[in-house]
């Protein structure tokens, strides 16, 4: 459940609202990758403390364990709320991670995708010149520089066999 900006305010600290603070919509986009990876370990930090005394409040409530230090008052309501606070602020930086991971990766594909595009077509061509000719050796042929062209083998005597076909069409008639 999203809890309202002024009502994180008012459960947290000067210092803990800024980190807070820097995983909201606009400003979450200026931060480095390396500071919110940084930010995601403080946050896990925050939130486990937060989630510890919340855990200890509700054991005192029972009656099932003593009280922690020397007094620690309040309910466990106020803890839980802060750790939602946390989690909530914890869960936005890890979607932005992802995100920025997703489109370093999709980045990553598309050029790998273009530079096998630029060897398909560059395979189509004679790269480079022959060493041209030599003494001693006659008349060449020259090397075609035209793209080499792959025919399939269902073309190769096709010519023929139409001429054949036509041929036996002509015959048939004449008989």
């Amino acid at each position: 459940m999203s809890v309202p900006c002024k009502f994180e305010r008012s459960l947290l600290s000067h210092d803990e609202y800024e980190t807070i603070r820097l995983t909201h919509h606009p400003a979450i986009y200026d931060v480095e990758p390396t500071d919110l990876a940084a930010m995601r370990s403080r946050l896990r930090e925050m939130r486990d403390k937060e989630r510890t005394l919340s855990q200890q409040k509700r054991r005192e409530a029972r009656g099932k364990g003593g009280a922690r230090g020397a007094n620690f008052p309040g309910t466990a309501e106020r803890p839980s709320q802060r750790k939602q606070v946390f989690a909530a602020a914890l869960k936005r930086v890890n979607g932005e991670l992802r995100r920025l991971h997703n489109l370093a990766a999709r980045t990553a594909h598309v050029e790998a995708a273009r530079k096998a595009l630029a060897l398909h077509r560059a395979a189509s061509f004679i790269p480079y010149p022959s060493a041209g000719s030599t003494a001693n050796e006659g008349m060449v042929p020259r090397l075609s520089t035209r793209r080499r062209k792959i025919v399939t083998g269902a073309q190769i005597g096709r010519v023929s066999q139409a001429t054949k076909v036509a041929q036996a069409i002509r015959d048939a008639r004449g008989a």
